[in-house]
């Protein structure tokens, strides 16, 4: 008597196992408005699209191991749906057309710079490295004794200890601000230690990306006239797996422009009052401080508006924000489609950044009635 006979393996598409290429990059979960997304990026292209929870469930498990049909049996599992060999035609032809499949057509390159110099003598940029990411690892290495977390925590106490002095003195330094207003010479050298402090800013991004596993697309002098400053592009630290080691690319700048006032601090509180290398360096201080806590604020472009977005895993921000409290006025039904995070965080995010900018101004504001009246 025979027994009954095995069930038939899957045959033709739902048999095969497609892998994705092993350098493809995925992000984690973000919320876009009032949808859930997830980034995928050809990193030799630099390429990228959004895909929904229902496609990168797909597209991660695509490993070359397991077959369509096994993936196809989760993927119902998971959503009560089973698909089609049309819907996986579908993601394939859409992964294939953008060269994403292992053993497929090479990934396309992009062209090569047409040169260092774009742009013109008003408005334009500088590329000063052929090789940023190069550069980059080089002062990496240089610098890896610093980035032990035993002696970034010892730098972060120092820069919090001196900030806090500094508040106690902060009528001095206002003083001896308006004091470097009058005196053309240190007020130059304040701006060029100022320019070089920014340019250490961008260098600091790189550096930790690199650190945490990131790349450095370019370095690079841009200028409007008649601003000039350094820019450091850090590429695929989004895609990071750990949120803080995200949130720690974007924070190194400022960061950096508190760890640069550390020694000018040291010499500003061996002088005695009144001397005027204390008075230019008590600006210095106070320029630096403000320029590096501003630059923590949650508001676009400042990288503490970065570092918000990638710790609540959230993309776009001020304009979705923006985009929920329009509808919220005109469609309160439409907006309460949203998901309760996603009503709850742009609420939150559009009173907070409106509160922001109304205690910036009114510090501006009183900020300038000081030094007319003074």
């Amino acid at each position: 008597m025979t027994g009954p006979s095995p069930a038939p393996g899957p045959a033709g598409l739902l048999g095969h196992r497609p892998a994705l290429r092993p350098d493809v990059l995925l992000s984690a979960p973000l919320l876009n408005g009032a949808a859930t997304v997830h980034l995928v990026k050809d990193p030799v292209s630099g390429a990228s699209f959004e895909i929904g929870p229902k496609e990168f469930f797909l597209v991660s498990r695509l490993d070359g191991s397991r077959s369509l049909a096994e993936i196809g049996a989760a993927y119902a599992q998971a959503f009560g749906r089973r698909l089609g060999e049309g819907n996986w035609q579908q993601l394939l032809a859409l992964l294939g057309t953008r060269r994403l499949l292992a053993g497929g057509p090479p990934p396309a390159t992009p062209a090569p710079p047409g040169g260092p110099l774009e742009g013109t003598l008003l408005r334009g940029r500088l590329r000063l490295v052929a090789d940023a990411d190069a550069a980059t690892a080089r002062l990496h290495r240089a610098l890896r004794p610093l980035l032990h977390p035993v002696v970034l925590v010892a730098l972060l106490l120092g820069c919090l200890a001196m900030e806090a002095a500094l508040a106690v003195s902060f009528g001095e330094l206002a003083d001896g601000l308006g004091w470097l207003l009058r005196h053309p010479a240190p007020l130059l050298a304040v701006a060029t230690l100022m320019w070089l402090s920014t340019a250490l800013h961008e260098f600091a991004h790189g550096i930790a990306a690199r650190h945490l596993g990131g790349t450095v697309g370019e370095i690079g002098l841009r200028w409007r006239l008649p601003v000039a400053i350094m820019y450091c592009v850090v590429d695929n630290y989004r895609f990071l797996a750990r949120r803080r080691h995200q949130v720690a690319v974007a924070c190194a700048g400022a960061f950096a422009n508190l760890l640069f006032l550390l020694p000018f601090f040291g010499w500003w509180a061996a002088l005695p009052e009144g001397d005027p290398t204390r008075r230019a360096l008590g600006a210095l201080l106070l320029l630096g401080s403000a320029q590096a806590l501003v630059n923590l604020l949650p508001l676009p472009p400042l990288d503490g508006y970065t570092m918000l977005g990638h710790g609540l895993r959230v993309t776009r921000l001020a304009p979705a924000s923006s985009g929920y409290l329009r509808l919220r006025m005109r469609d309160r039904a439409a907006a309460a489609a949203y998901p309760a995070r996603a009503r709850r965080l742009y609420l939150a995010y559009g009173i907070g950044s409106a509160l922001i900018v109304l205690l910036l101004a009114a510090g501006l504001t009183g900020a300038v009635w000081y030094a007319v009246t003074t």
